[in-house]
């Protein structure tokens, strides 16, 4: 069983210094950053230390997973940056910046030529691709549903960079919430991602001092059906985990579920706690027990 994503932690690849440190923090994967972390005169130097970083662990001595963000493919980098990378056999990489499928369909192409010349499983190295950072690819997203691509672990989305993309001056509207063109790329990837069949990721929480938003908006994302979270510093991790994690209570409740239509064989609905029980919600039960269970052996 592939362990799942709850908290993937960014860590800029030019520091050799928070690698070493924040790579044991407990988050579930660890995203080695050579793209906006690190500035275009250490871009040699960061994919040195990240790759040297990989190669010391072997994929199945890790206890956390390694990926990497690579540069977009518009930059010219990737190619350096997945050559130096992939001896190590990272676990996964990360692609920004994409338009849609297709730079996921060429990223793939890559990775079947590099793992066989570095000798990795074939197939093995997962790609998440930041699928909302351009003007393009919210158009896309529905394309991800019968593009079947074997290597998607998920899709995730990002704010800022479409802020960019678009020109906009703020990506906020005056509550200091999400303003509307963002909150509907994020609706999008999330449904993007249910129709793939792949978990949804939240994107990132930019304060890392408030931890009681951070677990709030986490929380929220759960219940909406995101399977888990971005961090930016490893002080957010805990917080993040904890929040993607059905808590006691849930498990007990979809238990009950369970066993309440395992006692009436053949049923379509069965009452509990005087509330009628359907087929959807037996679904959502199987999906909190699988999460917990996940969680547990991951």
């Amino acid at each position: 069983m592939i362990a799942p994503l709850r908290s993937l932690l960014f860590i800029p690849g030019d520091s050799e210094r928070k690698i070493a440190k924040e790579a044991g923090c407990g988050a579930d994967a660890v995203i080695l950053d050579l793209e906006d972390a690190v500035a275009p005169d250490r871009k040699d130097l960061a994919r040195k230390l990240v790759a040297d970083f990989i190669a010391r662990t072997a994929r199945e001595e890790r206890t956390v997973q390694y990926w990497v963000r690579v540069n977009p493919f518009d930059t010219g980098r990737s190619a350096e940056d997945l050559a130096a990378i992939m001896p190590g056999a990272p676990d996964g990489i990360m692609l920004p910046k994409i338009d849609g499928p297709e730079d996921v369909r060429r990223l793939s192409h890559y990775l079947d030529a590099l793992e066989a010349v570095c000798g990795i499983e074939p197939g093995s190295t997962r790609i998440l691709p930041v699928a909302t950072e351009t003007a393009r690819a919210p158009f896309a997203l529905g394309d991800f549903a019968n593009a079947n691509l074997p290597r998607l672990a998920g899709l995730t989305w990002g704010a800022e960079d479409l802020a960019t993309a678009v020109g906009a001056s703020t990506n906020l509207d005056g509550d200091g919430q999400w303003a509307f063109t963002y909150r509907m790329a994020r609706s999008l990837c999330l449904l993007a991602a249910s129709a793939a069949g792949v978990p949804a990721i939240e994107t990132l929480f930019v304060d890392f001092n408030d931890d009681e938003s951070l677990r709030r908006t986490s929380r929220a994302a759960r219940a909406e059906g995101f399977m888990g979270r971005i961090a930016i510093h490893p002080a957010q991790v805990a917080g993040i985990n904890e929040s993607f994690r059905p808590s006691n209570d849930e498990v007990a409740h979809a238990r009950r579920i369970l066993d309440a239509f395992e006692a009436a064989p053949g049923a379509g609905t069965v009452s509990l706690d005087g509330k009628m029980i359907d087929i959807p919600h037996l679904r959502q039960a199987r999906q909190v027990i699988a999460q917990a269970e996940a969680v547990r052996t991951g």
